[in-house]
């Protein structure tokens, strides 16, 4: 059975890993097929949901919702998690890409996913990126708004720095659950830079996206080596994939992120659950470290 996980204190509880549906207007599903790919993934214990505002070009929501809608009990063995705050090109009315952070904005997309996921509450809201307009009141005033009306039960960020994120904390009277961030070998910014220690001190557990490179681990030439050493540790700690074995990278990981699944193909989905089993020293950490970024440590 796979894990739960309280995320921060006062927080929700989580799924150990998450299903991401970042691409799933790319699984080219119907409504159908959908509602059977979610009845699966619940079924293995993978409950929670990511999703945002924007993806799809602001259409993925809208598809699960109406998967969802087949077999609504299924609501009740989930936790959906989305985003907001990012404006993209996908609507005519925005002429750039740019962020917003304003009440109105966060309180009508709030709204505007709980319609299109065909559900009466989110479990978790986050701001989706960093906006060097955002004024923490206003955005402590819109999760105010949402939690005392019951249509989004947790709050927390992504993509914040630690500095960004004690900002909005120290507006609000409930802890932030998570920081969504990006982790893989391929991206190891945020384990030296503080968010995780930050994370970790504040016993708040991250999210981690992007946690095969967004396919780069497996197409780009530069990631030969780094290919190379996670074979070699699959064969050692008897993983059955190299993405079981990026997974445990992560999970080794003392703030204990929760890594974010995004394939559409139930097989990769269940076989990612092989990295809780996997047992990785700190050697086999260090080296897969070192075959990502090409250097010992100092």
């Amino acid at each position: 059975m796979v894990e739960r996980i309280v995320m921060a204190p006062q927080g929700p509880e989580f799924s150990r890993m998450i299903m991401g549906y970042w691409r799933l207007m790319e699984w080219d599903m119907t409504p159908q097929a959908l509602l059977g790919f979610i009845e699966q993934h619940l079924d293995a214990g993978i409950t929670t949901v990511d999703h945002a505002d924007i993806y799809g070009d602001y259409q993925c929501e809208a598809a699960f919702g109406d998967a969802l809608r087949l077999a609504p009990a299924l609501r009740e063995r989930m936790q959906v998690v989305s985003k907001c705050g990012i404006a993209t090109r996908a609507k005519p009315q925005h002429a750039i890409g740019h962020y917003i952070t304003e009440r109105s904005h966060i309180i009508q997309s709030a709204e505007q996913s709980l319609k299109n996921l065909a559900t009466d509450r989110l479990d978790l809201l986050l701001i989706h990126r960093p906006d060097p307009l955002m004024d923490a009141d206003e955005v402590a005033e819109a999760f105010l708004n949402l939690h005392q009306s019951g249509k989004v039960l947790h709050f927390g960020v992504s993509n914040f720095t630690p500095a960004q994120f004690a900002l909005l904390q120290s507006r609000l009277p409930f802890t932030l659950a998570t920081n969504q961030v990006e982790i893989s070998p391929l991206m190891q910014d945020t384990l030296l830079d503080s968010t995780l220690d930050q994370l970790q001190q504040l016993r708040i557990r991250p999210m981690a996206w992007s946690c095969l490179g967004g396919g780069r681990l497996f197409s780009d030439s530069g990631c030969e080596a780094l290919r190379e050493e996670l074979k070699t540790v699959a064969q050692e700690t008897g993983a059955d994939s190299i993405e079981q074995v990026v997974y445990a990278w992560i999970l080794r990981l003392p703030s204990r992120p929760l890594p974010i699944i995004g394939s559409g193909k139930i097989a990769r989905v269940i076989d990612a659950l092989g990295a809780l089993k996997l047992e990785m020293t700190r050697q086999q950490w260090f080296r897969i470290r070192k075959a990502a970024i090409g250097y010992d440590v100092p």
